[in-house]
């Protein structure tokens, strides 16, 4: 029942067998008492950002054939307490480990917590010995972005961002390295006084909010870069409101190449961050941790690509 080592193949499905024809389902709670829950706990700021979506799609993919029941935390929003509290609640149920999705937890609570609970946390740049971590080489994928952007002929690039959460004492969230790099690579091409960058959120109304106010000023960009594809349907919505069409009139790129990027209406030039791949080896990492199979913290990088579709094109006349 719990895949004790040593058991045979034979044996662990003859008592596979009986519980089923006996109808028995091992209790939680009392598992619990003896060490383990056989629960995990996902924690994510919002249900609405489709790449969450494509990374819990790795989680489930390698737990599936497990013992493990994964429970799923959505703060709703980015605000600290919000998400310490999740934290929090998902430790006082015994949960055997945890995975934090860009929390905007501080970085020293996430500490103290995973030197109880084993703990991979996924975006962040921040390693320690007591949990591990999952990124993407935001570096390379932002490099993609750019240099396309500059080849097709733009050189007034804007860039989409989130604002810093302030306090949470993390140094090297994903949006800082891919504004850092959005400002090297501009930097590279020579347009280093063409810079723009926009922190108004990686959600709809971000990108949405941050469109109206690149492409209302007095130099409106040919083109956007926003450093999420739900940021990316809020740059649609503003274009349309403002009678411009993409790519005819704006270029516009995404980041994370969620399922919406590839429907047929928005078709969204983005950056492939191989999300499924990054969920599925931090389960893995997570099981690692759980069952003492390594004593050291590890950091594993994803290498992203550029898709392009049809919402990049190169500027008018």
């Amino acid at each position: 029942m719990n895949n004790a080592y040593g058991v045979s193949p034979a044996m662990r499905e003859r008592v596979q067998s009986a519980m089923a024809e006996l109808g028995y389902r091992p209790h939680a709670a009392a598992r619990g008492m003896r060490g383990r829950t056989y629960t995990l706990g996902v924690l994510l700021a919002s249900i609405r950002n489709a790449f969450y979506a494509d990374l819990l799609d790795g989680v489930n993919a390698t737990l599936r054939d497990g013992e493990y029941a994964l429970l799923l935390g959505s703060s709703g929003t980015s605000e600290m307490e919000d998400q310490t509290k999740l934290i929090h609640a998902m430790v006082d149920r015994q949960m055997d480990g945890l995975i934090l999705i860009a929390p905007a937890v501080p970085r020293t609570e996430v500490v103290r917590v995973a030197a109880e609970v084993p703990t991979v946390v996924i975006g962040h740049h921040d390693p320690s010995p007591v949990y591990d971590c999952v990124v993407n080489q935001d570096g390379v994928g932002v490099d993609l972005v750019i240099d396309h952007l500059v080849d097709l002929g733009h050189r007034d690039i804007a860039h989409i961002s989130h604002p810093t959460v302030r306090g949470s004492q993390w140094e090297q969230r994903p949006e800082h390295h891919v504004r850092a790099a959005y400002r090297e690579a501009m930097t590279r091409h020579g347009l280093a006084d063409l810079t723009r960058v926009v922190h108004s959120g990686y959600s709809d109304e971000g990108g949405y909010r941050g469109a109206m106010e690149l492409l209302t000023s007095t130099s409106p960009p040919t083109a956007i870069f926003a450093g999420a594809d739900v940021a990316a349907t809020g740059v649609f919505r503003a274009a349309a409101e403002l009678g411009l069409r993409i790519p005819d009139d704006l270029s516009l790129a995404g980041y994370n190449n969620t399922s919406v990027a590839a429907l047929a209406p928005v078709n969204l030039t983005s950056v492939d961050q191989a999300g499924a791949m990054m969920g599925a080896t931090a389960a893995r990492l997570l099981l690692e941790r759980i069952e003492k199979r390594r004593d050291r913290a590890v950091v594993m990088a994803s290498t992203p690509h550029l898709v392009t579709r049809g919402s990049t094109a190169p500027p008018r006349g």
